[in-house]
C-alpha cells in the first residue's frame, strides 16, 4: 500500500520512500483531535489564527511521523545485512533524506493547493497511482497470453467496479426543506420557496479507507521489524497478513466504524437543526428543532451504513481476487477509490473554474463597453 500511494518509491528506496503519507496520518489525527479535545475545538473557532496554528500542529505530527517510519525502515535495512558504513551514521543519513523527502512533498502539496486547482496533497497521491498503471497493464498483457478468460473477467470486474464507483460517488439524497410564508410591504404573502439540503451516500470520502489501511498495515510493519518469530506475538500478526481472511474482517470492520465516526464528527444534526430553525426553514412534516435533529441524523445513519458497507466492499474485492482467485490484482481498492474520487473532484474543479473565467471576461467586456 505505501509502495502504490508513492509510486513505486518505496520499492526503489528512493528520497521519496515514505512519501506523503505521514502528512495525511497527522492531518487526520488533527482533525479528529480538533472535534474532540476542547482546546484544538476553541482553537478551531478562532478562524484564520487557529487554522495556522492547527496547521503548524500538523506539521510538527508529520516530521514526527515520518522520524518514526524512517528509523523503523532503516532498522529493516540494517537487519538485511546489506549497510557497509557504521549504523549510527545510515541511520542519520537514512532518516534525513526521507524526512526531507516527505518534507518536500509536504510543501508542494500545499503548493499546488494555494496556487493550482485542487487539493494538493490528493493529486500528489493521484500521480503517485497513475505512475502504477502501466505496470499493471504489462502485468494484464501477461495474463492475458497465458488464461485470456482470466485476463477479460479481470478488465471486466475493474470496468464495473469505476462505474459503480462513479454512480455512488454521484448519488445525493436530497432532503427537502420549506421556508415559512412572508409578506412584502403591502401585506400580501409571498408564495412558499422549496429547496434541499444535498447528502452524499459517501459522506466520509476516502478518509476512513486510508485511516484504515494505515492502522492495519501496522501489525504487518512490526512483524518486519521486529521478526518475533514463532512467538504467540508473531502468530497474532501473521493473521493480519494480506490475504488472510482475519485480515478482511477487520480491515472491513476498521472501515465501518470509522466511516461512523468520521460522520458523526463532521455533521452534527443538531447544529444543521438550529441554523434552519433561524432561518425560517422546516423540514416539511417534521417539527423544527429537536425533532427535526432527530429526523436529519436518521438519514445520516442510514446513508452512513449504505456508504461504510460500499467502501468495504470496493477495499475488499481486489484482495478477494488475489487470495483466492490467483490475480496479480496490484491497483487496490482503496487506490482505485482515492483515483475516482481525485479525478472525479479534480474534472468539477476544472469546470467552476472555467466558468469563473468566463464570468470575468464577461464582466471584463460589458466594463469595456462601457
Amino acid at each position: 500500500m505505501f509502495n502504490i500511494f508513492s509510486g513505486g518509491a518505496l520499492e526503489r528506496f528512493s528520497i521519496f520512500a515514505i512519501g506523503i503519507m505521514p502528512y495525511i496520518s497527522s492531518s487526520i489525527i488533527m482533525q479528529l483531535a480538533s472535534e474532540i479535545l476542547p482546546t484544538l475545538k476553541n482553537m478551531k473557532k478562532e478562524g484564520n489564527v487557529g487554522r495556522k496554528l492547527i496547521t503548524k500542529y500538523t506539521r510538527l505530527g508529520t516530521v514526527l511521523l515520518a522520524a518514526i517510519q524512517s528509523i523503523g525502515v532503516a532498522t529493516f535495512v540494517l537487519s538485511q545485512k546489506i549497510v557497509v558504513i557504521s549504523p549510527f551514521e545510515f541511520y542519520i543519513s537514512t532518516v534525513t533524506c526521507l524526512v526531507g523527502g516527505t518534507m518536500f512533498l509536504m510543501w508542494l502539496g500545499e503548493q499546488i493547493t494555494e496556487r493550482g486547482i485542487g487539493n494538493g496533497i490528493s493529486l500528489l497521491i493521484t500521480a503517485g497511482i497513475i505512475s502504477g498503471i502501466p505496470s499493471a497493464i504489462t502485468l494484464l498483457n501477461n495474463l492475458a497470453q497465458e488464461r485470456p478468460l482470466l485476463a477479460v473477467s479481470l478488465l471486466f470486474v475493474v470496468l464495473l467496479l469505476v462505474l459503480g464507483i462513479v454512480f455512488i460517488e454521484s448519488a445525493l439524497r436530497k432532503v427537502p426543506i420549506q421556508y415559512a410564508k412572508q409578506q412584502n410591504a403591502n401585506g400580501h404573502s409571498l408564495n412558499n420557496s422549496v429547496a434541499h439540503i444535498p447528502f452524499k451516500l459517501n459522506m466520509a470520502g476516502v478518509i476512513p479507507p486510508i485511516f484504515a489501511s494505515s492502522i492495519i498495515m501496522l501489525p504487518s510493519m512490526l512483524l518486519n521489524w521486529l521478526n518475533p518469530g514463532s512467538s504467540a506475538v508473531g502468530k497474532v500478526l501473521s493473521i493480519l497478513r494480506h490475504g488472510q481472511i482475519a485480515y478482511m474482517i477487520v480491515f472491513a470492520a476498521t472501515i465501518i466504524f470509522f466511516c461512523y465516526f468520521y460522520t458523526a464528527l463532521a455533521f452534527s444534526p443538531r447544529e444543521i437543526a438550529e441554523n434552519l430553525k433561524k432561518g425560517g426553514a422546516f423540514v416539511p412534516g417534521v417539527r423544527p428543532g429537536d425533532k427535526t435533529a432527530q429526523y436529519l441524523e436518521n438519514v445520516v445513519l442510514r446513508l452512513t451504513l449504505f456508504g461504510a458497507l460500499y467502501i468495504a466492499f470496493v477495499c475488499l474485492l481486489p484482495e478477494v481476487l488475489t487470495s483466492f482467485v490467483g490475480v496479480p490484482f496490484y491497483l487496490g481498492g482503496t487506490s482505485l477509490l482515492i483515483l475516482i474520487v481525485v479525478v472525479m473532484d479534480f474534472n468539477t474543479q476544472i469546470m467552476s473554474y472555467r466558468v469563473t473565467q468566463r464570468y470575468e471576461g464577461l464582466v471584463s467586456s460589458r466594463s469595456g463597453l462601457k
